[in-house]
């Protein structure tokens, strides 16, 4: 640490690299915050996370009750233990509640005077914060699974949203054109919503090496594909299904990059929503393991460690870039808190710690000019 701040106040390093190496060190060191409490409101499990990227203060959660509700995640008491009260809740009194499970929760991505909720009520709903009411209410014929906004477009508003057999979208983070389709039939489609005709491509887990009579031709898993979530500069994909795997692709020309990430336990009937981190100098993806969350590094497929706290099955998480936090919800009804640890832990016994036993992540994530300052 001390190496790097030298080398950034004589200019011989670039600023941004002490923020990357600092921001690595903290997700590497995430662990469950005992001091933080989030207020329990929801009755059953919860399905959805978002937190708004103006302020990354206020967090919305959706659940299976319909239930929606919106968190101040601010410490605004300034003592050390203390927990993050609820704004406000769309209840089950609430007029304009959905009837079923919400599935999906986002802000507005450049404003947070509305969200968007959508669920299995075959509903998209679109709310103003201030006053807690619907400006405006979509109708569909089949059961709404997921939708996004692009959080770059600057000249359309379109809201993704699909029914049926697709499980999850996204838009890309890097062009305001590009969608990316999840479906339970296995395929993973990328569209350009600039073109009338069909998708650019179908994402194929061979590779176009197989023949096209084989069953597993041009799909993405061998099982239904329920999550998909682009890296934070958009240059890939990442999609996970029931087959208990997890794929990476180029986003550009659709190839399976054949990072192998191992078993991904994944036995969700509905979108499974995983995320990533941003601004690491190598970054991480987190993912619902079962009661747990697995955390890998994106491009070795290595994991580094597995998050428990949980007492059900984790349904959903979201991060926070500002302060490398992670926030999920599961069935057992809870929202947890995950921030990074204060100190690195010490060894119970009182021989000196050699460069064997930390951890090797945290050595990629430091230089050696560490030890010389």
């Amino acid at each position: 640490m001390l190496g790097f701040l030298s080398a950034r106040q004589t200019g011989l390093e670039d600023p941004l690299r002490l923020r990357r190496a600092e921001s690595t060190r903290r997700v590497l060191g995430l662990e469950l915050n005992k001091d933080r409490d989030i207020e329990r409101i929801h009755g059953s499990g919860v399905n959805t996370l978002d937190i708004e990227p103006v302020e990354a203060r206020y967090m919305l959660s959706g659940g299976s009750d319909g239930v929606i509700v919106l968190y101040d995640l601010e410490n605004s008491s300034r003592q050390p233990y203390y927990t993050c009260k609820a704004v406000c809740s769309v209840g089950r009194n609430h007029p304009d509640v959905h009837k079923y499970s919400v599935e999906t929760v986002q802000w507005y991505p450049h404003d947070t005077g509305m969200f968007t909720s959508s669920s299995f009520d075959k509903t998209l709903k679109v709310w103003d914060t201030n006053t807690l009411q619907t400006a405006d209410i979509f109708n569909f014929e089949e059961t709404v699974y997921s939708h996004h906004m692009s959080p770059v477009a600057t000249k359309h508003c379109l809201v993704a949203g699909h029914r049926q057999e697709i499980l999850a979208v996204s838009w890309s983070p890097r062009c305001e054109y590009i969608l990316a389709t999840a479906s339970a039939d296995s395929r993973v489609k990328l569209w350009d919503v600039r073109r009338a005709s069909g998708c650019l491509f179908t994402l194929d887990q061979h590779n176009g090496k197989k023949s096209q009579a084989v069953e597993s031709a041009n799909t993405a898993h061998n099982g239904k594909v329920n999550g998909l979530c682009f890296t934070s500069d958009g240059l890939h994909l990442l999609t996970v299904g029931t087959d208990n795997r997890m794929r990476l692709w180029n986003s550009s020309n659709g190839e399976n990059t054949l990072v192998n990430y191992g078993k991904v336990c994944n036995d969700s009937r509905k979108a499974l929503k995983f995320t990533v981190s941003d601004g690491c100098s190598s970054e991480f993806v987190f993912v619902p393991y079962g009661s747990t969350i697995a955390v890998y590094t994106i491009y070795s497929g290595e994991q580094i460690t597995m998050l428990k706290g949980h007492y059900k099955s984790v349904d959903c998480c979201v991060f926070q870039s500002h302060f490398q936090e992670l926030y999920s919800g599961s069935r057992d009804c809870n929202i947890l808190a995950w921030v990074p640890s204060l100190y690195e832990p010490v060894p119970d016994n009182d021989e000196p710690t050699t460069k064997s036993q930390l951890n090797p992540a945290f050595e990629d994530a430091w230089s050696s000019s560490d030890e010389e300052g």
